[in-house]
C-alpha cells in the first residue's frame, strides 16, 4: 500500500491492518458477479475503501460537532476587546435611534484605523446651517498656491460692511458699521463658523461662488451635498431648492480634509483652526472642554445636525449626526449630545489602552 493511501487512512483512523481485514470480511459477505475477476476484485475493494473513508469522515465531523472543536480551517477571526467595546458604542447609537421621535442617521469614522459606523448614513437629509463646512473648504481650496489665478477668493482679501447683504440670524454682522469696518475673508469665515452669522456666510458664498462649492464637492465624489441656496432664502427653500447631504458624505468630506487630499497640510491645520472656534453645539455637550471639536452644527424648525472631528488625543475621530422630523426640537439636541459623548467614550479609552483594554 503506497505511503498516500496509508496517510488518508490514517485521517480517517483506519489502519492498513483494518482496512484488509474489512475488506476480506465484506468480501465473503457480499455477492458480487465475477469476483474472481482480478479486476473486479480491485474495484469492489475500492468502492468499500470509499464508503470506509466516507463513513469515518461522517463519523469524525459528528464527533467535532458535538464536542464543539473546528478544524484550523473553520476558524474565524478572533474577537478582540476594542471590537467588543465597538459593539457597545454601535449598540447606544442604535438605542438612541430607537428612542428619538423623528428620523436620525449617523456617521462615526476612526481616523487611526478607519473603522466606521454608519446608520442611515445614504439618507439624505436638510444640512441647515452645516452646509456651512463645504463652504469653508472652498474657500480654502482657492487659498491653495496652485489656484492663484485672478478672481479666486483670498483669505486675505477685505470686504467692507454693506447694509445690503444683511439678512436675519447676524450676530455679529449686524454690529458692524456700514461703510467703515472692513475685514477679511478669513474674518468673514470665523463669524460664520462660530455664530453661524449667515450675512457673512452669504458674502462668502458670492466670493467664492456657489457652483465652484459643488464642483469641489463632486471632485471629492459627494454628489448628494449640495448648496443650492443662499441663507434664509426662504422663497428658493420653499421651491425645494434645499442645502442638503447625506451623514455619510459629510463624515467624508471632514475626512478628506482631515487627510489632506483638499488642502495642503498649513491650509489644513488653518481651516481646522476656524472651523474649532468654540461655539454653542451639541458634540461637545459630554466631552471635556479641553479636547477640542471641530464642528458645526445646523438647526431648522425638526432639524437638528451637527457634523465634526473630535480630536481625542491620538486617537481622533469624524463624526456626523443629522435629524429631521422631530417631534421636539430639543430630543434630536439631546440624541446628537449623547452618541457624540458615547463616541468619545469609545476613542478616549481606546487611546490610552492596549489592545487588551488595559489603561496606561
Amino acid at each position: 500500500m503506497s505511503a498516500r493511501w496509508k496517510q488518508i487512512l490514517a485521517v480517517t483512523c483506519i489502519t492498513p491492518k483494518t482496512y484488509s481485514y474489512r475488506i476480506r470480511a465484506m468480501s465473503r459477505t457480499c455477492v458480487v458477479p465475477h469476483l474472481s475477476n482480478p479486476a473486479s476484485l480491485r474495484l469492489v475493494k475500492f468502492t468499500l475503501f470509499a464508503l470506509f473513508v466516507l463513513f469515518a469522515l461522517t463519523g469524525a465531523a459528528g464527533l467535532a460537532q458535538t464536542t464543539g472543536q473546528t478544524t484550523p480551517s473553520q476558524e474565524v477571526g478572533k474577537t478582540t476587546q476594542a471590537d467588543l467595546l465597538w459593539q457597545k458604542l454601535e449598540t447606544t447609537v442604535q438605542q438612541v435611534n430607537r428612542e428619538l421621535d423623528g428620523t436620525m442617521g449617523v456617521a462615526i469614522m476612526d481616523m487611526t484605523d478607519g473603522r466606521v459606523f454608519l446608520q442611515n448614513s445614504d439618507s439624505v437629509f436638510v444640512t441647515a446651517s452645516s452646509i456651512k463646512v463645504a463652504i469653508l473648504a472652498e474657500l480654502y481650496r482657492q487659498q491653495q498656491p496652485s489656484e492663484s489665478a485672478s478672481g479666486k477668493a483670498k483669505l486675505s482679501d477685505l470686504y467692507t460692511m454693506d447694509a445690503h447683504d444683511l439678512v436675519g440670524s447676524s450676530a455679529i454682522m449686524a454690529g458692524l458699521t456700514p461703510g467703515v469696518t472692513r475685514v477679511t475673508n478669513r474674518d468673514l469665515a470665523t463669524f460664520m463658523v462660530a455664530v453661524s452669522d449667515n450675512s457673512a456666510t452669504n458674502v462668502l458664498i458670492d466670493r467664492v461662488g456657489m457652483q465652484n462649492v459643488n464642483v469641489l464637492l463632486d471632485s471629492l465624489g459627494l454628489h448628494q451635498t449640495r448648496l443650492q441656496r443662499k441663507m434664509m432664502d426662504f422663497k428658493a427653500a420653499q421651491e425645494g431648492r434645499e442645502n442638503i447631504s447625506t451623514p455619510r458624505e459629510m463624515m467624508t468630506l471632514l475626512a478628506d480634509v482631515y487627510q489632506n487630499k483638499v488642502l495642503n497640510k498649513t491650509l489644513t491645520d488653518d481651516f481646522f483652526k476656524v472651523l474649532g472656534t468654540p461655539k454653542e453645539s451639541d458634540i461637545p455637550r459630554y466631552i471635556p472642554e479641553d479636547v477640542i471639536c471641530a464642528n458645526k452644527p445646523g438647526q431648522l424648525p425638526a432639524v437638528r445636525n451637527d457634523v465634526g472631528i473630535v480630536f481625542v488625543p491620538n486617537r481622533p475621530f469624524v463624526i456626523a449626526v443629522m435629524t429631521a422630523y422631530l417631534q421636539h426640537d430639543r430630543d434630536g439636541d439631546d440624541a446628537i449630545a449623547k452618541i457624540a459623548g458615547a463616541a468619545y467614550d469609545y476613542f478616549a479609552r481606546i487611546a490610552r489602552s492596549s489592545p487588551y483594554g488595559r489603561a496606561f
